[in-house]
């Protein structure tokens, strides 16, 4: 299959150790004297209306890929959870 780097950027990545939808693939890491692709980056998703900056960003090296299908990308990586924000006491105002 061939493929290039313009067709993979229209792709979503999707991890199948938990089901969880990355994003779209915004670079590619090439080595460039052989011409061999080591690693696929996944910027993550804007942060209120882009004047935040991003959240993280995902580097997937190429081993990790399992398929790459016409519309995806199925990758088998584990992403260490982030444990959510522990709710903080609330102030009364009245």
């Amino acid at each position: 299959m061939q493929c290039r780097i313009r067709d993979l950027r229209c792709k979503e990545v999707i991890n199948i150790c938990d089901g969880c939808r990355l994003g779209f693939v915004g670079d590619v890491d090439v080595r460039v004297p052989e011409g061999q692709v080591v690693a696929l980056v996944v910027y993550g998703p804007y942060r209120f209306f882009g004047l935040f900056g991003r959240g993280e960003e995902y580097y997937i090296p190429w081993e990790c890929i399992q398929r790459i299908g016409d519309d995806i990308i199925l990758i088998d990586k584990p992403f260490p959870r982030r444990d959510p924000i522990p709710d903080r006491k609330r102030k009364r105002w009245f």
